[in-house]
């Protein structure tokens, strides 16, 4: 395996680790301490415990020796990535938001690219 692909597992597996212990177990002040307002605990709950299993992945990804063991997972990180930039651009656009949203529309759409470029970089 390449070392932008071992890296990007590692980048990934911290970065939902970290966010997501804190949205599944302390959402609102998680949030709170992001000057984001909470929305829905239960949503942010849920959103906490994909991240988690998103990072447990990860970490499965980084361990393996073989392309072919992780690139289901790859692209599984390519389309959450690539549709939460997306997702989150639909809003940003017209309207004032936040830098916090606008963070994590630009470290969602960096990880899209960095896992495209792993995914087709042999």
């Amino acid at each position: 395996m390449t070392k932008l692909l071992r890296a990007t597992f590692l980048i990934q597996a911290i970065i939902d680790g970290v966010i997501g212990i804190f949205l599944f177990i302390i959402p609102g002040r998680f949030l709170g301490w992001l000057g984001w307002a909470p929305v829905e605990p239960l949503l942010d709950r849920l959103l906490g415990a994909a991240l988690l299993a998103m990072a447990w992945t990860c970490g499965y990804g980084f361990r393996a020796t073989q392309r072919s063991q992780v690139i289901i997972l790859v692209e599984m990180q390519i389309i959450f990535c690539a549709l939460g930039a997306i997702g989150i651009l639909r809003h940003l656009i017209g309207f004032y938001y936040p830098p916090m949203v606008w963070g994590t529309f630009a470290g969602l759409a960096l990880l899209t690219v960095l896992w495209a470029a792993a995914l087709v970089k042999k």
